[in-house]
């Protein structure tokens, strides 16, 4: 079988090709990615057999031709405009390729009867929990309640999938995982900035007072559960969270870095808060444990502590990465 995967020179889309590649040796993986400032052809260039092209999503004949030239199994799309202070400052992109880029792939995956489609979505689709909110996590039943442009154009995404299966009875999955964190991760994310921030020990800037929470996932967890949902090849038209059931407060984990780092707290810097600012998110994933027996692995912990060795022996790459302040 030959797989698609978009965006797969992303964040979580390259260590998704590396472990499909661990599992599958003998596929083609057709990798798909633009490589926009947030995609990085170094984050794969040691895996081998792989087809590489740097193509659009969003420009329709582009992709088109992709399709023509291979017989494709499956889909797994990761391509997104990911981060929501971008999105606040300037949505189009995300509406682009979060959206219009999308239903390319709709059109492309029912045009040429391809299996299956699976879309990586965020938990971000659902919105946030308050404080005092009587409810303490989301399901995959759950409605959805984006309060960015970012979490609106994956809600968006979403729904038309919806519609595509409904209307044209196209195959597809979505998968909704919890916030990443990892080796190769963007600078601009928050636990590579508290990191570099803290090694070069400038000021690590935390919005308001830290207090909002997210539900942190390692990224090899992450992988490996939609690498089990992909490869089972029994499902249609299923939602699936990720999640780790960990979800401290920013500040916190901000302060767990610079223990680990052995950095005073008094680099900790809080700076104004940023517009519609979600307080939680919290996902039950109890449909994924129970029909694949997954579970995270890596505690928080033990995850932050391998991602800070990662960036303090790759210094060379995260200071190079094309947007970094």
């Amino acid at each position: 079988m030959n797989i698609v995967i978009t965006g797969g020179a992303g964040f979580i889309g390259s260590h998704f090709v590396r472990k499909l590649r661990e599992y599958k040796r003998r596929i083609t993986i057709i990798v798909i990615d633009r490589l926009t400032y947030a995609g990085d052809i170094r984050r794969i260039e040691d895996v081998p057999g792989i087809d590489f092209l740097r193509v659009d999503i969003c420009d329709y004949k582009s992709l088109r031709k992709v399709f023509e030239r291979y017989k494709v199994g499956c889909v797994v799309n990761f391509a997104a405009h990911t981060h929501v202070d971008r999105s606040i400052k300037d949505d189009s992109p995300f509406i682009d390729t979060n959206i219009k880029g999308t239903h390319n792939l709709l059109r492309i995956t029912k045009e040429f009867k391809i299996k299956m489609f699976y879309h990586i979505s965020t938990d971000e689709v659902y919105g946030d929990i308050e404080e005092k909110a009587k409810h303490r996590y989301f399901s995959e039943n759950s409605p959805l309640r984006p309060n960015s442009p970012y979490a609106a154009s994956k809600a968006s995404a979403d729904l038309l999938i919806r519609s595509y299966r409904r209307t044209y009875g196209l195959p597809s999955v979505i998968i909704r995982p919890s916030n990443n964190y990892g080796p190769w991760q963007h600078r601009e994310k928050f636990i590579p900035t508290v990191i570099c921030n803290a090694f070069l020990n400038k000021s690590v800037p935390i919005y308001a007072r830290g207090k909002n929470r997210r539900e942190w996932l390692y990224v090899e967890d992450c992988v490996e559960a939609i690498l089990r949902i992909v490869l089972s090849d029994t499902h249609n038209w299923t939602i699936y969270n990720i999640s780790s059931r960990v979800r401290p407060q920013n500040i916190d984990v901000a302060r767990r870095i610079l223990k680990i780092m052995n950095k005073p707290r008094s680099l900790i810097k809080y700076v104004q808060d940023r517009p519609g600012h979600d307080f939680m998110y919290a996902l039950s994933c109890n449909r994924l444990e129970r029909e694949f027996g997954w579970k995270p692995r890596v505690s928080l912990n033990d995850g932050l502590k391998k991602t800070v060795e990662w960036y303090i022996a790759h210094r060379e790459w995260w200071d190079s990465v094309e947007g970094n302040d």
